[in-house]
């Protein structure tokens, strides 16, 4: 199954139905569609050949949603950029996927510049969208110029087999050079048809691009949701309030967000000001979520919540905390505990939890091991990397570096990324678990624990804090509060205020950032 086919089944079904609104914008399918053909044939005569990869620097629009299927029916690759990355990684990227085209927005012409300043011999062709001058020092084309000028036929898919490369997602690059994660027709239309089927989608699902596009906590819907025959909704950039008003606006049928959104929504000051009927579904994924912040999500929205989990190497999902129909006739607080657990494997993927010998834990909900997965939306490796390929793969099993248990039912809750677990004393302390209990505090806005070296301990325990507004609270208290719900070895030995946590460019909290800045300042 190819990439191109999603498309083409909702042109079939709903060429009349709104497929797209960005702002003021709205287009039908059928004019969906022709704004991908004429890219699609831009594209072609611009000298763009299959296995090409072309990358994209973009905030959420219906441009990117355009790249998306316009490089895939070219049989071209697409790699979408990360917005806040630097120049100098924006270069490393460009140069390592050998792109020839960037698609990219006037408001990122400052870092593009300086792109082409630092490879001045890559001959990399420029597709500009937006409005106003570019300096002299940039040439290329106009998008909206492209188009007009461009056939808006049909083109025919490119005659590749669904093993072809489709995109290029590059990792954030924390703990060493950046690897370009592959992702083929295969997956990514796998995991199209196993969301379609988890998450029960239709012609009548309205979908909110709040996460950003070039991540994939968001992108899969691109695909899922287009075949369905169901509407993209943009928000260009994050903001709570704009969002709100967005869900009530446009009747949003569900969405999903990373914690770090839904935690500045639920606290944002306007939020009951606002109807949010038409939600049937929240999810979230991206990072663990604590439970207290789930609590606050349902009561705030009134809608189902679904926790999910994944990653860039399986397009992404792994797990979803979908209530199988028995746990549903439990009481209200059991089944909230199911709600907040990672979840049981996604449809489209085989999923296990092994210990150090590779042999599956006990699913008992205490024991913890690693989980490995395999199957049909699983990458087929790293982008001219074989050896670090070779690294992540055992007899055909992805090893994620997520440590987990699993129950009886099947459920898998995440504990720590096995790089994340804190050593201290002889102890294994998981940082989700004392962030879950940081949460509950009613001063705590965000909260990140890590480990930094400590000549006795090994590592201490370590909690970065950022206060709600109006609400103050020092690092003794915080110990206090943690010490009645969790061991005393578990708790921060010491606590930093900062006025903001740092984030990766998905909005993730970077935990790498904050291990360097203070094992830097003992």
């Amino acid at each position: 199954m190819m990439i191109p086919f999603t498309l083409h089944k909702a042109l079939k079904l709903y060429p009349q139905k709104v497929a797209v609104v960005d702002g003021n914008r709205r287009y039908t399918y059928q004019e969906f569609g022709e704004r991908v053909n004429r890219l699609a044939h831009y594209l072609q005569t611009s000298g763009i050949h299959e296995n090409d990869c072309i990358s994209l620097l973009h905030f959420n629009s219906h441009y990117c949603l355009e790249a998306y299927f316009a490089v895939a029916q070219i049989g071209a690759i697409l790699n979408p950029l990360n917005i806040r990355l630097s120049a100098h990684e924006l270069s490393f990227i460009i140069g390592d996927s050998e792109s020839k085209l960037l698609i990219v927005h006037r408001d990122y012409c400052d870092q593009v510049s300086e792109v082409m300043h630092l490879a001045p011999e890559k001959q990399l062709a420029l597709l500009w969208t937006g409005e106003g001058p570019l300096p002299l020092s940039l040439q290329g084309k106009d998008y909206e110029e492209a188009l007009t000028e461009s056939k808006g036929t049909p083109i025919d898919f490119a005659p590749l087999s669904d093993e072809a490369v489709a995109h290029l997602y590059y990792t954030s690059g924390t703990t060493g050079r950046p690897k370009g994660v592959m992702l083929t027709h295969k997956n990514v239309c796998t995991h199209a048809l196993a969301a379609i089927a988890e998450l029960h989608l239709t012609d009548e699902d309205i979908w909110a691009h709040i996460a950003p596009l070039f991540h994939l906590a968001d992108a899969w819907a691109t695909f899922a949701i287009t075949w369905v025959g169901g509407r993209h909704v943009l928000v260009n950039h994050f903001d709570a309030l704009e969002v709100l008003q967005t869900i009530e606006q446009e009747k949003v049928t569900l969405t999903n967000m990373i914690p770090t959104m839904l935690n500045m929504i639920v606290n944002h000051p306007h939020i009951p000001l606002y109807d949010y009927s038409s939600l049937r579904v929240l999810l979230s994924g991206g990072s663990s979520i604590a439970p207290e912040l789930v609590r606050r999500i349902m009561e705030a929205f009134g809608c189902d919540y679904i926790q999910t989990y994944g990653m860039t190497e399986t397009s992404p999902y792994l797990t979803m905390s979908i209530l199988k129909q028995h746990i549903k006739a439990l009481p209200p607080q059991e089944q909230f505990s199911f709600r907040c657990r990672t979840g049981r494997e996604f449809l489209g993927v085989e999923l296990k939890v092994v210990n150090e010998q590779g042999e599956e834990i006990m699913p008992d909900g205490h024991q913890v091991g690693e989980i490995i997965v395999r199957g049909d939306i699983v990458t087929p490796g790293y982008w001219k990397q074989p050896e670090e390929t070779a690294k992540a793969f055992k007899e055909g099993w992805l090893y994620t570096g997520d440590l987990a248990t699993i129950d009886r039912e099947g459920y898998v809750n995440i504990v720590d990324r096995k790089k994340d677990m804190i050593l201290t004393g002889g102890e294994n302390v998981f940082s989700t678990e004392v962030e879950n209990v940081l949460y509950e505090h009613p001063a705590v806005l965000e909260a990140a624990v890590f480990g930094i070296s400590d000549p006795i301990w090994g590592e201490a325990v370590t909690a970065a804090i950022v206060t709600k507004p109006g609400f103050s609270v020092d690092a003794d208290e915080l110990r206090r509060f943690c010490k009645k719900k969790i061991a005393s070895y578990k708790v921060p030995k010491s606590v930093f205020f900062l006025e903001e946590l740092p984030k990766t460019g998905s909005g993730k909290i970077f935990k790498k950032g904050l291990r360097d800045r203070y094992r830097s300042k003992q």
